[in-house]
């Protein structure tokens, strides 16, 4: 099984005939995603062409191996996922146009909004973000790498071929750090990897990403990472304590980041003993959590704990 994503989802790209909309297209059908469309209001009408190589297209037709796809674009989400069905989008829109988009898709009622754009003003992802819980729609997101089920379908910017299917669920604030989790983890495979973004407002997090993975049957293993700033990870802590009976396994990215400067993302910022990585860390640990202090350490962990329940 897999959570928020399956091989059933039929999905549409905002933004697929922009320059990284097209590149993460191909990446995606090149693994299996179902993609039954595209939204440009400049493009209705017309189609793209693809060649689809790698682990296949999964289409309407079932998985096809290798060929040739063309897939239509449309003028607005609505009219796709009309047309077609569509179950989810992923929004590859500028800043400026990104909430008007992400607004779009969450209107059309479609199950799953992934919003891989970075930049986005905060304020905007306040007011998109919100509008998707008002409409009970999952929203992940923003600044994301996206969300894979590894053999199933992948949404997203996350490369596919870096690990398989297994035991394990990943929810994770940075995307390198989820590709090199997945990947040190390989052997082991996953159910599914969210990257939930690194930005102070975000759609899914790492609580709602753990309540799915508790009440998925295939999830053995869970490995959370999160990094400096907020209380996002000490919240976890404590949904942990209260609803959480399988092992985790956490990580928290800066242990080495200087008191009140910005890391990376834009929510990754410390101010005195608030947001430290080792204050994380012992939150975590103090609710039964393993926690690494490098990501290597941290699969080494995944790796034990997975093995010994198994």
């Amino acid at each position: 099984m897999a959570v928020f994503l399956t091989e059933a989802d039929r999905v549409i790209v905002q933004g697929m005939t922009g320059s990284e909309g097209m590149k993460h297209t191909q990446r995606m059908l090149d693994s299996g995603t179902n993609i039954v469309g595209g939204v440009n209001p400049r493009k209705a009408g017309t189609s793209v062409h693809f060649e689809v190589n790698g682990y296949g297209h999964r289409h309407d037709r079932g998985l096809v191996e290798s060929g040739e796809v063309d897939i239509p674009v449309f003028g607005t989400v609505a009219e796709a996922k009309e047309a077609t069905g569509a179950t989810v989008s992923v929004v590859f829109v500028p800043p400026a146009f990104a909430k008007g988009a992400v607004m779009e898709a969450i209107d059309a009622d479609l199950e799953l909004v992934v919003v891989i754009t970075e930049g986005i003003p905060v304020a905007d992802s306040v007011a998109f973000v919100q509008h998707a819980l008002d409409k009970g729609v999952r929203l992940i997101g923003p600044n994301c790498p996206g969300i894979i089920s590894p053999g199933l379908s992948n949404v997203g910017i996350t490369p596919a071929d870096i690990t398989g299917a297994g035991g394990i669920g990943l929810v994770s604030k940075s995307g390198t750090l989820t590709y090199q989790m997945m990947y040190e983890l390989s052997d082991i495979g996953f159910t599914t990897c969210i990257g939930i973004g690194g930005d102070p407002v975000v759609g899914t997090t790492h609580i709602d990403a753990l309540k799915a993975f508790e009440e998925d049957p295939d999830t053995r293993v869970i490995v959370l990472i999160g990094e400096i700033g907020g209380d996002a990870e000490e919240r976890a802590a404590e949904y942990i304590a209260g609803h959480v009976t399988k092992p985790v396994i956490g990580y928290v990215a800066g242990f080495t980041a200087p008191e009140g400067k910005t890391m990376g993302h834009a929510g990754a910022i410390v101010s005195g003993s608030s947001g430290t990585a080792e204050a994380k860390k012992e939150a975590l640990e103090k609710v039964g959590v393993k926690v690494g202090r490098t990501p290597s350490q941290t699969a080494e962990l995944a790796r034990a704990t997975f093995l010994e329940i198994n």
